[in-house]
């Protein structure tokens, strides 16, 4: 008989602390961040049977090296999984972890499987973007891209042309309001519980134990940012303090069928109610998110004032700015990553949706009177992805 579609939930997620390329895990494996989340997810849910996992998806956007060798297959292996959990990799750099979480919860819907695991991982500082690739001559001899489409620090410098209404001032008070609301989300504790820690090791400093994130800037300011160079263009707008920087982390998270997850007593975080992807012109990648939201929203029946929380990743301010004013929301908006962003937290590419997963579902918990939210991101080469979820705990009030 054929199966009728399932409803999808996320069960639980986990990521690493952030580094900074080549600094805090300058000497850590790609593939063992992610065995890191993943033995935290099964140490947090003795009630889930490992033997019951159906899927592993985990992206890396450079598959090389320890990022290689069918990376989901390879973690599953190392995490003690039993031999029967078969695994994938996954690319579509930045959203790669979204991609993971979004095709794994589609076989979940299908009847394919019933629990999956699905994160990603970038170690930036062993595998800079676009090492070992070789992007073909045909795209700039034909004219089917501009140079500028190759290099994500001068699509964001070209968003700013398409919205010359984002100028860098609100570029660098997005950048300040982020980095704002992560000094709280920690001093709160609220980061704390969403990290496992890892162990680190360097020759200089022997083991370390890494329990925080690298890259946030407590008490950074309009003046600091404003002294701050523009890397991609003369007299520029983007700025390594208006940017995320280059990163290395990975993160993981269970997703199951409704059904399944109440019959092992898995919590639910979030139902997936629709997502969808969307391409634009790879020369201005970071609109992506509107056209995804638009798609996905209108398959979903549901329109942009039914959304009571936003995860926007941050690679760049003026990619989220854009987004809130075609959407007419304010730069400040209390909706829109509360806990701060990737422009604090780093953002290691292919790892990134997952942490917008972690960070909302914490929001629905806290927010019983929101009911849906979104995580959005921009993709490299010109694309756009949003998943719309519903809040489990939603007791009525606001949309």
């Amino acid at each position: 008989m054929p199966h009728e579609s399932r409803d999808v939930v996320f069960v639980d997620g986990v990521r690493t602390p952030f580094g900074k390329a080549g600094s805090l895990y300058a000497e850590t494996r790609a593939d063992d961040l992610v065995v890191n989340c993943v033995r935290e997810l099964l140490r947090r849910h003795p009630e889930l049977p490992p033997e019951r996992i159906d899927e592993v998806a985990i992206a890396a956007t450079t598959q090389i090296g320890d990022q290689g060798l069918t990376i989901g297959r390879t973690v599953a292996l190392l995490a003690g999984l039993p031999r029967s959990v078969p695994g994938y990799a996954i690319d579509r750099m930045c959203a790669g972890a979204m991609t993971a979480v979004t095709t794994t919860a589609s076989g979940i819907a299908f009847g394919a499987y019933d629990i999956t695991i699905a994160g990603g991982v970038e170690h930036m500082g062993r595998h800079p973007m676009g090492e070992a690739a070789d992007p073909n001559p045909r795209f700039l001899s034909e004219k089917l891209v501009d140079i500028d489409a190759l290099v994500m620090g001068n699509t964001a410098e070209n968003l700013h042309d398409r919205f010359p209404s984002i100028t860098k001032e609100r570029a660098d008070a997005f950048a300040v309001m982020s980095q704002e609301r992560a000094a709280k989300a920690y001093a709160n504790g609220i980061i704390q519980e969403m990290l496992t820690p890892v162990a680190t090791r360097t020759a200089e400093l022997g083991w370390g134990l890494a329990t925080v994130d690298e890259p946030p800037r407590p008490g950074t300011s309009m003046e600091g940012l404003a002294g701050l160079k523009t890397p991609f263009r003369p007299h520029g707008r983007v700025t390594p303090g208006n940017a995320a920087g280059l990163n290395d982390g990975a993160t993981a998270s269970v997703l199951a069928a409704r059904e399944v997850a109440e019959e092992l007593g898995l919590p639910v975080a979030m139902k997936l109610v629709g997502y969808a992807f969307a391409g634009v012109d790879p020369e201005v990648m970071g609109v992506g998110p509107v056209p995804s939201t638009e798609k996905a929203l209108q398959r979903s029946g549901l329109s942009i004032d039914d959304i009571g929380a936003f995860e926007i990743n941050e690679a760049f301010a003026v990619q989220v700015l854009a987004f809130l004013e075609h959407f007419g929301i304010d730069d400040d908006d209390a909706r829109v990553n509360p806990f701060g962003g990737a422009i604090a937290y780093g953002h290691p590419l292919a790892s990134s949706g997952v942490r917008l997963m972690i960070q909302l579902a914490r929001t629905f918990a806290d927010h019983p009177e929101i009911r849906y939210g979104i995580t959005t991101m921009c993709v490299g080469l010109g694309m756009g992805g949003t998943v719309i979820w519903e809040n489990p705990h939603f007791t009525g009030g606001q949309k």
